[in-house]
């Protein structure tokens, strides 16, 4: 799956009316709906405020609105461009200002589709991967080198934290477990060993 870099809003026209797309990354149900109501308070004049959000790591929530829009129009196609770009943890609310032209069902569906197409585009996806949690523990002499070999090498560091020794969480994705092990002994000569922790989803 994947979500997006970063909250933001794009916004298209089509024959004269006004279509824009605000997107934010969003983990619970009850986030989204906060965030659909604040794009109704922001631009209280428009006529419609369509929305579709999916949630979860395997994007097991999935709801749309139409919002006055003629069923099916809207919520729907604005679900399926997250859909298809595998977006998860993400809510997009598409606002309308009618331009006095009717689009009809098919220019509905491409106009509100078309506004999350675009606005994905505007602020980028990120990859999320299953990772495992992986745990180092070394004293202040090797910290500073070993952090910059982590990060040198192109592994996540999520968290460092500085005690009587400095704690390491790496994420490493699945597949990779067994190279970093091997690559961890050799790059601090055996003198630190990870351990394995929980399995997470982090953006790659």
């Amino acid at each position: 799956m994947r979500t997006i870099k970063r909250s933001g809003e794009h916004e298209i026209e089509v024959r004269k009316s006004r279509f824009i797309c605000s997107l934010a990354r969003v983990t619970e149900e009850s986030d989204a709906r906060e965030f659909i109501q604040l794009q109704r308070k922001t631009h209280h004049d428009a006529r419609h405020h369509c929305s579709a959000f999916v949630l979860g790591d395997s994007g097991e929530i999935q709801k749309s609105s139409d919002d006055g829009e003629p069923a099916g129009t809207a919520g729907v196609p604005m679900l399926e461009v997250l859909r298809r770009n595998e977006i998860t943890n993400s809510v997009a609310v598409v606002t309308r200002y009618f331009g006095g032209v009717l689009l009809g069902a098919g220019g509905l569906v491409r106009a509100y589709g078309g506004a999350v197409s675009a606005a994905l585009e505007h602020v980028g996806t990120l990859q999320r991967r299953p990772v495992r949690v992986l745990l180092i523990e070394v004293d202040h002499v090797l910290a500073g080198r070993l952090d910059n070999d982590l990060r040198s090498a192109g592994y996540q560091v999520a968290d460092t934290s500085y005690d009587a020794a400095v704690r390491f969480h790496v994420h490493v994705p699945v597949e990779d477990v067994d190279g970093f092990h091997a690559w961890l002994a050799e790059s601090t000569g055996g003198a630190a060993q990870a351990v394995e922790g929980p399995l997470v989803h982090a953006e790659m």
